[in-house]
């Protein structure tokens, strides 16, 4: 890694979402929990103080959010796909991860994830 890569985390970002292909997911909302790691060049950032030369993680959040609060989604994998989408779309992004938590999705089991990973 270089020594001006920043590091955002966004963690435990807590929705709820219609998840799954079972009937009960299909009619109820259920909670989902992300997590989003991305990387990007922040020397400009580091350098100036300036807005603009930052990656607006605010931006990212309320897109991500919007995304699962109106949407419906058969699998985790494809959520999670769309999410990362988005957490790497801006040019300046080197890498990415987003891991979503399905909590409660199997009996005594916490929850059941999945992450994916981007890199430029």
């Amino acid at each position: 890694m270089k020594p001006e890569t920043a590091i955002i985390r966004i963690k435990n970002l807590r929705l709820r979402t219609f998840i799954g292909i079972k009937e009960d997911e299909i009619q109820n909302r259920q909670d989902v929990v992300v997590n989003i790691v991305i990387h990007y060049c922040a020397e400009k950032a580091r350098n100036s103080d300036k807005v603009e030369d930052a990656l607006n993680y605010r931006t990212i959040t309320k897109r991500v959010i919007g995304l699962i609060e109106n949407n419906r989604f058969s699998l985790l994998e494809n959520l999670t796909n769309q999410v990362l989408a988005i957490a790497s779309e801006h040019a300046w992004v080197e890498f990415a991860s987003v891991e979503i938590d399905k909590p409660h999705a199997l009996r005594f089991a916490d929850s059941v994830s999945m992450e994916l990973c981007y890199k430029k």
